[in-house]
């Protein structure tokens, strides 16, 4: 089924609010879902909205929390979601974080106490759209094993960056620590589908590509131990710095009742400080990679440029959450 930009948010707004959620709650993640979708992260937009639906009923994302602000320093933002989505403590710490990044030259922004935040590349892409430099970490259950364990300690981790380009979309670089999403090995779980080498182990400890096996195991890390410690520098500064919970004592984001607790951390630079002129000398660079054949991340569409494409099997599970 196809949809433009602003029949799809008005179908994720409608499945949310049916589901639990609060108006706002609802907004900030349509936003979130359809900008997945733009950006071509389709396994963490409509793919994933059902992941936030069943918590918005079962009780694993608090559905009408409304986030608390403080500011420790004028340079620091801090944030409790309160078991909400994070989408919505980002919005609204939003125009702080630019105006404070912008005045200051850099904000740290922190929040705990979330649901898994989604399309990480979301947040750093909007900060990059106002002209600044972002870094964003978050962590969520464990699912990822590291090392010589077979057990499952850190989420899978993942790191985004995004930098504002003169005339083009921002440079986007959005990529988990595990050598895939936990949600394509589901993917591939349910149609029954074989997964690539490396991917994941199986509950014990042993490589498999035979995706139901690896679903009660772990994933397995990018790189291995390189990717590993990326993804432990992640931990730091996603649950240490933020306050939120450890991997390892995150309830799932999947069964149970309990939210993750997970962090998301931030830290938002205003280039043109540092370096004036940058998002025009960044363009030149990146073109002249572009003409050596390297492929540069980023861009994501306008409600101009784009439909979306729904499985109408997904369209119909959605619907249901409309079902008296």
């Amino acid at each position: 089924m196809r949809y433009d930009l602003k029949s799809a948010k008005e179908l994720a707004v409608r499945v949310c609010i049916a589901a639990g959620a609060s108006k706002a709650a609802a907004t900030s993640l349509a936003e979130a879902t359809v900008a997945a979708e733009c950006s071509g992260r389709r396994s963490v937009g409509f793919a994933h909205l059902p992941d936030y639906l069943d918590g918005f009923l079962c009780g694993r994302i608090a559905s009408t929390e409304e986030p608390a602000l403080s500011f420790p320093t004028p340079a620091l933002i801090q944030v409790d979601a309160k078991g909400g989505i994070a989408q919505l403590g980002f919005d609204r710490a939003f125009e702080e974080l630019h105006t404070r990044a912008s005045v200051y030259g850099v904000t740290i922004f922190t929040l705990k106490n979330s649901y898994t935040a989604g399309e990480l590349g979301y947040y750093v892409r909007r900060l990059a759209r106002k002209g600044l430099v972002a870094l964003a970490a978050t962590n969520g259950c464990a699912l990822l094993a590291a090392g010589q364990s077979s057990e499952a300690v850190y989420g899978t981790n993942p790191l985004a960056f995004a930098a504002p380009v003169d005339n083009r979309a921002p440079l986007v670089i959005d990529q988990a620590s595990s050598a895939t999403a936990f949600v394509n090995i589901r993917q591939a779980a349910e149609q029954g589908e074989m997964i690539p080498e490396g991917w994941a182990i199986d509950r014990k400890g042993q490589a498999t590509m035979d995706s139901r096996e690896a679903i009660k195991g772990a994933l397995l890390a990018f790189g291995g131990t390189r990717g590993a410690n990326i993804a432990l520098m992640v931990e730091v500064l996603a649950a240490g710095t933020t306050g939120g919970n450890w991997s390892l004592d995150a309830p799932s984001f999947e069964d149970g009742s309990d939210s993750p607790g997970a962090g998301l951390f931030i830290v938002a630079l205003n280039p043109e400080l540092l370096a004036p002129g940058f998002s025009a000398r960044l363009a030149s660079q990146i073109e002249r990679l572009s003409s050596k054949g390297i492929h540069i991340p980023g861009g994501s569409c306008t409600e101009d440029e784009i439909e979306i494409d729904l499985p109408s099997s997904l369209v119909a599970a959605l619907e249901e959450y409309c079902l008296p």
